[in-house]
């Protein structure tokens, strides 16, 4: 997992300085053909019905995880291969949070639905 820029920005203001950092109230996740990078610049799925999904986490110690499923909408064309996710603050457009490669990418295609399970969307701070 890696924070973006933005996160990262936020982050140390908030640790070091006596600037507020604006805390998101929902999350999201996204599906990305690239890297998205800390700058957020990789290549988010579009079009065949595709949206970001909500997501929530719980946290215990320095680790985070999804607390319920996250199952996006059926594939109404071929999405290409998903191989990164992004959780941002909002359904569109926003602030790219942190972002992470899958373990495995996975082609998606028409009528194909993107499933995370409970309890398999971690992120951890070392």
């Amino acid at each position: 997992m890696s924070f973006s820029n933005n996160a990262e920005n936020l982050l140390l203001n908030w640790v070091l300085t006596a600037n507020a950092a604006t805390r998101p109230t929902a999350w999201y996740v996204a599906l990305f053909t690239t890297d998205p990078t800390d700058a957020d610049t990789g290549t988010e799925v579009s079009g065949g019905s595709y949206a970001r999904t909500a997501v929530t986490f719980s946290v215990t110690g320095n680790a985070a995880t999804n607390t319920g499923g996250v199952e996006f909408p059926a594939a109404t064309a071929n999405w290409g291969t998903v191989s990164h996710i992004g959780v941002y603050d909002a359904s569109t457009a926003g602030n790219l949070i942190f972002h992470s490669p899958l373990t495995v990418a996975k082609a998606i295609t028409d009528g194909d639905v993107f499933r995370i399970p409970t309890g398999d969307l971690d992120f951890t701070l070392d």
